[in-house]
């Protein structure tokens, strides 16, 4: 797991855990096989700039990151058997339907964390 900060422009400051994603096979696998996510937590996915969500068993929020870590696109609650893509995007990050909102992360904010992509 990777220890990331969220940071807003507002100044408020998130962490997340997050679940690397940066070979091939872990892109290609992603969520499948899960149930869910647990609150802050997710998949960060790189290099990427399309999601899909087939076979998947529940909703989820994007963050499209650039090459900064800087959230450009924020896509929320894709379904499954849903696609979303930013061509922009050079990393996305998956979390759990509703965490975007809950947490207040738009974009503008950005990711810090030990591991940077």
């Amino acid at each position: 797991m990777i220890a990331a900060h969220l940071l807003g422009r507002d100044g408020r400051k998130l962490q997340l855990s997050l679940e690397p994603a940066f070979s091939p096979w872990a892109r290609m696998k992603g969520l499948l096989g899960r149930s869910r996510l647990a609150p802050a937590s997710g998949l960060w996915i790189a290099p990427c700039n399309s999601v899909h969500c087939f076979f998947m068993r529940f909703a989820i929020d994007l963050l499209y990151l650039d090459e900064q870590q800087r959230v450009i696109a924020v896509r929320h609650a894709l379904k499954p058997w849903s696609l979303s893509l930013c061509w922009q995007a050079r990393s996305v990050i998956e979390l759990a339907a509703g965490e975007c909102q809950r947490l207040g992360i738009q974009p503008g904010d950005t990711v810090q964390c030990e591991h940077s992509r």
